[in-house]
């Protein structure tokens, strides 16, 4: 072999290591495909704040709504793969608006690389207090006697709050009047009044009401019971198997990103959600803290998929 091939092969090899040698050389952008304050937005600014920490770098925080999350992540599918524009998202924005909206201008697996999850939320089933049901099963039976005359409130189509009563539905074969709302405020604000009978809604959200005794939990929607209402049981536990409601936040980069730098980025989150303070500022908000490998990341991300993607195609929700 050449010298000269030799050398441009070396060059080469050594290419990856240089990469996360030199980075971050600049600022590094989260792009959240919500408004300010949302689950999605605080779980952004905690994590960027002791990123910067790790990474010598400032992380800032970049808001792009609308679309249902689809500006932002278009926006990232695009821009240069070099680990300095990063998607900061959740359940609907990654996996479910392509398809709601019927504009697949990305999907997860062929757009972005997964570098880690953030947090996770469990979802409580919830019911106004005028309702008899103390339990799922019970809520199931009501459901079944009394046809149409349980209304469940949801915050929009296609939600995680709504797939899961959609799923609920059909494991147990009950049917009840799904009402969207054009958000959780209004939702929440009708289920309090009890003009709707029940709802799932994000722990984080919901914990005050139930502890305030203004809505009364009867399942959650985890695999084990939930430290911010140890006596509320699962769903499981009631006798409904498979079923699984958890809205995830997490990073991920645009396709091509160098492995040393995805790595780079994955390990500065795990530094920072291995902090006993970091992690206290997330239960405070109702979220739990939890990195996950990029492998690790990405077999949920496809687990998630093909779990809630039948539902939303089977029932062809659509917004226009």
């Amino acid at each position: 072999m050449k010298p000269t091939l030799v050398l441009l092969l070396a060059a080469f090899a050594a290419a990856p290591a240089a990469v996360a040698q030199e980075w971050p050389a600049k600022p590094l952008r989260l792009v959240v495909p919500y408004p300010p304050g949302g689950n999605v937005d605080t779980a952004a600014r905690i994590v960027a704040a002791e990123m910067q920490k790790t990474l010598k770098q400032t992380v800032l925080v970049e808001n792009k709504a609308g679309a249902g999350g689809l500006l932002a992540g278009e926006a990232v599918a695009k821009s240069d793969p070099d680990g300095y524009t990063l998607f900061m998202t959740a359940n609907g924005p990654l996996l479910y608006s392509p398809t709601i909206f019927n504009r697949p201008l990305y999907h997860w697996q062929k757009s972005f690389v997964p570098i880690t999850s953030v947090t996770f939320t469990p979802l409580v089933l919830q019911v106004h207090p005028s309702v008899p049901a103390k339990t799922a099963p019970e809520l199931i039976a009501l459901a079944k006697s009394r046809p149409d005359a349980v209304t469940m409130a949801s915050p929009g189509a296609g939600t995680t709050n709504h797939l899961l009563s959609e799923m609920l539905q059909r494991v147990s074969g009950a049917k009840w009047l799904t009402v969207h709302y054009k958000g959780n405020a209004p939702a929440t604000n009708d289920l309090l009044g009890g003009q709707v009978q029940f709802n799932f809604d994000q722990v984080s959200v919901a914990q005050g009401f139930i502890k305030d005794g203004r809505t009364r939990a009867i399942a959650v929607a985890a695999p084990q019971r939930v430290k911010w209402l140890p006596d509320v049981p699962t769903l499981e536990e009631q006798g409904i198997k498979g079923i699984d409601g958890q809205t995830f936040t997490g990073l991920l980069a645009p396709a091509g990103t160098p492995p040393a730098v995805v790595a780079k980025v994955s390990d500065a989150v795990r530094q920072a959600l291995a902090d006993p303070a970091v992690v206290a500022k997330f239960f405070a908000s109702g979220s739990e803290a939890r990195w996950l490998s990029p492998e690790d990341f990405s077999a949920y991300l496809q687990k998630e998929e093909s779990t809630w993607l039948p539902i939303i195609k089977a029932l062809d929700i659509k917004v226009q």
